[in-house]
Parts: structure tokens; sequence; C-alpha cells
């Protein structure tokens, strides 16, 4: 499908059904996946309340509490996950221990 020759309205119109079909098809794929935890679940003789009973998950994007603070200015933190942040690299470079920027608990 070549876009560069279609007008903006026929871009917009085009975009209008691709959020449509994107949603017609997560419906779908959901369903399917509720089908086949359903059998799962039938399949062991278990329900799936019992299946997932005492398992925890992660929402998405929950903060993690910082780690360590740069001691130059407090507003800089790293939780310890990830890249180390530069100020965190000059500080070990220099000689000192990572343990040193750790935030009292």
């Amino acid at each position: 499908m070549d876009l560069s020759n279609m007008s903006v309205a026929q871009l917009r119109a085009l975009q209008e059904q691709v959020k449509k079909e994107l949603a017609q098809r997560e419906t779908q794929e959901r369903a399917q996946a509720i089908e086949k935890i359903l059998a799962i679940a039938k399949s062991v003789g278990a329900s799936v309340e019992e299946l997932v009973a005492g398992v925890k998950l992660k929402a998405p994007g929950a903060e993690v509490a910082p780690r360590y603070r740069n001691p130059a200015d407090a507003a800089q933190q790293w939780t310890g996950r990830g890249r180390q942040p530069k100020w965190v690299k000059d500080w070990v470079e220099a000689g000192n221990d990572i343990e040193g920027l750790r935030i009292a608990a």
C-alpha cells in the first residue's frame, strides 16, 4: 500500500479503519486467551481462581523506590536498576564505594 499518494482525508479514514480493526482483533484475541485458560483449568480439574490463587501480578509501571542518592544533588536518585547514571559512574571511578551513595532505610 503506497501511502504517499493518499490525501490527508484518505489517511485519516484509513487510520480510523485501522483503529477499529485493532480493537476488534484485540477483543478476539482476549476471547481466545480466555478460552485457552478455561480449557487448561478444566484439564487439571481446577477453576481459574484456584490456579491463580496466591499469584501476585506486578502492576505495569509500578514505582521502584530509589536506593542511591547523589550527595552533591539530592534530586538525583537511582533505583539500582538499569544503567548507572553518570554521577554514579563518576563516584565509583573516583575510587569511592557505591555503598556510600546508598539511601539509609
